[in-house]
């Protein structure tokens, strides 16, 4: 582990997981690497940030307003909560997206915190140079978040054994994780994050 680095987790929320509006097939499996990386990471005293999909009823990012998705994490929903069995500690900075209804919100980078800062600023101001990314989905926000990143200058390690991917292509997931890779993303396991 090097130091200025920050474990990012994306959108582990009850609408992604088992029984969701917009669930990822064997999504639940990241939910224990996760909590692994996530103890590491606090032992370290490093950050650890957690974004979620919060849209609005109403979102061009819907179906039934346009978009290619169900309803799912709309604000204030059981579905837009963080699944119960994800360890949060109570330090977690938590960023919100996809409030816009206009925009789809996939980058964990269009979130923001609490007090309305963006994840960049955020970044910048906690001296974070490189972010360990897990979390859901591997061909969707987990892929715009690490390319928006990268394009912002930031190392990006992906912890392949703590994402997974809808794949509404088959083999999508295994193209995005390619992706990812050749725009210079590195690949771990949580395992190595311990060696």
């Amino acid at each position: 582990m090097i130091e200025n680095a920050a474990l990012l987790i994306v959108d582990v929320q009850n609408d992604f997981c088992s029984g969701g509006t917009l669930a990822v097939p064997d999504g639940d499996r990241v939910i224990e690497p996760i909590n692994r990386a996530v103890k590491y990471f606090t032992a370290a005293d490093l950050p650890i940030l957690a974004s979620r999909d919060y849209h609005p009823p109403v979102t061009k990012h819907f179906r039934e307003f346009g978009g290619i998705w169900p309803s799912h994490c709309v604000h204030g929903t059981d579905g837009a909560s963080f699944h119960p069995d994800l360890r949060l500690p109570k330090e977690t900075i938590v960023l919100t997206k996809g409030i816009n209804p206009e925009l789809d919100g996939y980058s964990a980078l269009e979130g923001i915190t609490s007090d309305g800062r963006m994840l960049s600023e955020l970044l910048h101001d906690l001296g974070v140079r490189r972010l360990y990314i897990c979390g859901l989905a591997t061909d969707y926000c987990v892929l715009c978040t690490t390319m928006e990143a990268l394009r912002s200058g930031f190392d990006v390690t992906i912890l392949t054994d703590a994402v997974a991917g809808v794949d509404v292509v088959p083999g999508e997931s295994a193209c995005a994780i390619e992706d990812m890779k050749n725009a210079g993303a590195q690949l771990a396991t949580v395992e190595e994050l311990h060696t």
